[in-house]
C-alpha cells in the first residue's frame, strides 16, 4: 500500500509513516496530536473535522490523507500566534458562540476562511461559508456575530 511520509500542517513541514488511505483527520488526531478538529459524524456532514487545505475548508473525516500531497493544511492550533488568540477566537469567546465547543473549531476555520477573502461578509455570505457547519447547541446567531466582531477587529488591524 502507498505510504504518506510528509506534511505541511501549520507551516511546518512533518514527518509521518502513514497508510495513504487514512483520514486526514486521524492523522492529525492520532499520529500528531493535532486534537482540535474532532470525529462528528464521520461521513464530511457535520463540519466538526474541518480544517484548511490550501486556504479552502476541508471535512478532514473524508479525506484520505494521500490525496493532501504537498498542500498547505491548516488546524485551528495555528491560529494562536505567541499566546494570544486570534481576532476571531477572541471574538467567538466574547460573543458566547459556543455552548459544549465540539463544533467551535470547524466554525471558526470556515469563518476564517470567509474572512481572509472578505474582510466584510454580508449576513448572507457567512450563512454560505457556514453551511455545513452544525452546532447541536443552537448558536447560530452567536456565530454570525462572532465572525462580524472578529471580521471588524481584523479590519482594525488584527490579523
Amino acid at each position: 500500500m502507498p505510504r504518506v511520509t510528509k506534511l505541511q500542517v501549520n507551516a511546518k513541514d512533518l514527518r509521518i509513516d502513514a497508510d495513504a488511505e487514512r483520514s486526514l483527520l486521524s492523522i492529525l488526531r492520532d499520529d500528531l496530536d493535532l486534537t482540535g478538529c474532532k470525529y462528528g459524524c464521520g461521513e464530511g456532514q457535520c463540519g466538526a473535522c474541518t480544517v484548511l487545505l490550501d486556504g479552502v475548508p476541508t471535512r478532514s473525516c473524508i479525506t484520505p490523507v494521500g490525496a493532501v500531497g504537498s498542500r498547505h493544511i491548516t488546524t485551528i492550533e495555528s491560529l494562536e500566534q505567541k499566546g494570544r488568540l486570534h481576532p476571531l477566537q477572541e471574538a467567538f469567546l466574547n460573543a458566547g458562540a459556543l455552548q459544549c465547543g465540539y463544533c467551535t473549531s470547524g466554525m471558526i476555520l470556515a469563518g476564517y476562511a470567509l474572512l481572509q477573502k472578505k474582510l466584510n461578509p454580508t449576513d448572507d455570505e457567512i450563512l454560505r461559508s457556514m453551511n455545513g457547519n452544525i452546532c447541536r447547541c443552537g448558536a447560530y446567531q452567536r456565530i454570525i456575530a462572532a465572525i462580524k466582531m472578529g471580521a471588524k477587529a481584523m479590519r482594525e488591524g488584527g490579523k
